[in-house]
């Protein structure tokens, strides 16, 4: 379609604003955005749609327009929404630049922009991948009753041959068409080839090979006008976008087709949207306990709360939950807010932390299904902070005169949040980024809420003293040694290691004797010389040997209590 199409759309309500001698452009596409570079996102022939987030004051103008410009675009349409007019500086860029400019009332939502431009340039190219998107359109607008996502995935696979699947950034199946297969382990696989991709900078599809099955991966972004951060939004739109993931190879297919998926992706995120804002209510609710517990409010106050919230919640539930505290924290290393070679201020660390938060915490493989999708989340400073109801008690131990049978446990425990996340969230986090959650107790009334708020996060402070890009610690772990390890300064921790394992270490480089392995078989065998002899599959004489050789090379005596507890400590601060 042409960009003076547009204009001849009432419906649309546009207004032009400069470059009325390029109106013969092509446009193949449309994108959203509030990024200060959207460039890694945009092919070319696209209608950009802002609402001026991006901008602070008129220098940057100039800057965001040359982009576009070089990156090939077709037009920019600016909302007057935010800022009540299109500002002067940018009418004269564009004017600069040749680039027709568009202003949006207020009215006018950019999906009705986006819905109408997919509709035209997918009727100019294909008619039957037109229809595909135009059915779905009708089915999307008429709410939830008209089926979700599911639908237009029913359509690619009865109209287009195409099996797909909508993904959540940890690679949860948010949607699939019906009858097809579940994602299953193949989409966190997949969400970690996408998310690997677009940390890099790659374009997308991504294509990705899982068991030996090509994939094309979309990314579907946020279509909400207010959703975008300002700046430094690579990180988050990261580690936050679904995706769509379409079985089949997008290195085959025509530029017809690859902009029909992207399309239908923008199509599904009016989807995404509405979700998104069924967890405002949910969201305010746990800002509201968190300010409360934090400032040391009544439990009085906070159990009023509490009782506002629970139907939120739990609906239905007849008595008052249970609680428990989840803290979730993301660290970046290296220049803040900047990612595959991006630049921009520092990320708000806390809205990123609360979005992945709540993606771990929303499947029901986690937390139950009674559970899921009821979770609040709020942020404060840089770590996010969940409340997680529990429909039922934690029920103690019982005795049934064979003896006391086990607990039935319904509360969260922290590496069974990260069992199946770990993989993609790592390539999310990629070189520069950590994730460390921590998991309180379960509390019964508003009184145990700041204590278990200080619990999850001296649990979170275990889980970031160990290594790896993804960790957890829970409330158990806190009557342990484990929760002195953290507040050991780095030089200590590395000069005891250092003193008691360094000549352990040199001695195996060089013959090869295996003290380090026996050192720890010995030390998890209790010092039981026949235990730890059958787990080496040594001869008793040997094992003595080899602790004789650990002795004298450390002057310490493994038959004390003491040098035991020095070798064990070095050996999990090591």
């Amino acid at each position: 379609m042409r960009l003076r199409a547009l204009l001849e759309t009432d419906a649309l309500g546009l207004r032009l604003l400069g470059g009325e001698d390029e109106l013969d452009r092509s446009v193949r596409g449309v994108m959203t955005t509030d990024l200060r570079d959207p460039s890694r996102y945009l092919s070319g022939g696209e209608l950009v749609l802002t609402g001026l987030a991006w901008r602070r004051d008129a220098a940057d103008s100039e800057p965001f327009v040359r982009i576009l410009v070089g990156s090939g675009v077709a037009g920019l349409a600016a909302g007057e929404a935010e800022l009540g007019v299109v500002p002067d500086d940018l009418v004269e860029a564009c004017a600069r630049h040749r680039l027709p400019l568009f202003a949006v009332h207020e009215t006018v939502a950019f999906a009705t922009i986006t819905e109408h431009v997919v509709r035209q340039v997918s009727g100019e190219r294909a008619g039957d991948l037109a229809a595909v998107v135009d059915r779905h359109r009708r089915l999307m607008t008429s709410g939830p009753a008209g089926g979700g996502p599911e639908v237009v995935l029913d359509l690619l696979g009865s109209d287009l041959d195409l099996r797909a699947w909508v993904l959540s950034p940890t690679g949860r199946q948010v949607a699939g068409a019906a009858g097809a297969p579940s994602a299953g382990p193949v989409g966190a696989a997949l969400a970690g080839h996408h998310l690997a991709a677009a940390r890099a900078g790659r374009r997308a599809p991504h294509r990705a090979v899982v068991d030996g099955i090509t994939y094309a991966l979309f990314p579907i972004r946020n279509t909400g006008r207010g959703k975008v951060p300002a700046s430094g939004e690579v990180r988050e739109s990261v580690l936050s976008d679904w995706l769509l993931a379409v079985e089949a190879d997008p290195s085959d297919w025509p530029t017809a087709r690859l902009d029909l998926l992207q399309g239908v992706t923008q199509l599904i995120a009016v989807e995404r949207d509405r979700r998104d804002a069924a967890r405002t209510v949910r969201r305010r609710l746990a800002q509201e306990v968190l300010e409360l517990v934090q400032t040391g409010a009544p439990p009085a106050e906070i159990a009023a709360r509490l009782r506002v919230a629970a139907p939120v919640l739990l609906p239905g539930l007849g008595t008052a939950p249970q609680w428990q505290v989840v803290v979730a924290r993301i660290e970046w290393g290296g220049a803040e807010g900047s990612a595959a070679g991006g630049s921009g201020p520092a990320v708000p660390p806390g809205p990123v932390a609360q979005a992945v938060l709540e993606e771990i915490l929303i499947d029901p493989a986690v937390v139950g299904p009674d559970c899921a999708d009821r979770i609040a989340v709020a942020h404060t400073g840089d770590e996010a902070v969940a409340l997680v109801p529990l429909p039922g008690p934690v029920a103690p131990a019982r005795d049934t005169g064979g003896g006391a049978e086990p607990a039935e446990d319904a509360s969260l425990h922290a590496e069974v949040l990260l069992t199946a996340v770990r993989e993609p969230l790592s390539a999310g986090l990629a070189d520069d980024g950590r994730l460390t959650l921590g998991v309180s107790a379960a509390v019964h009334s508003a009184e145990g809420l700041r204590g278990a708020l200080e619990e999850a996060r001296h649990a979170r402070r275990v889980a970031a003293a160990r290594p790896g890009r993804v960790c957890a610690a829970g409330h158990h772990e806190l009557a342990s040694h484990v929760l002195l390890l953290p507040f050991v300064p780095d030089d200590v921790r590395r000069a005891f290691t250092a003193r008691l394992l360094d000549p352990l270490r040199e001695y195996d480089r060089r013959h090869r004797a295996d003290l380090i392995p026996t050192l720890e078989a010995f030390l998890d065998c209790d010092g039981s010389w026949t235990r730890c002899a059958t787990r080496l599959h040594l001869h008793v004489n040997t094992l003595r040997y080899r602790v004789g050789r650990i002795e004298q090379l450390t002057g310490r005596d493994l038959a004390r209590l003491e040098d035991k507890l020095d070798f064990f400590l070095a050996l999990r601060m090591s």
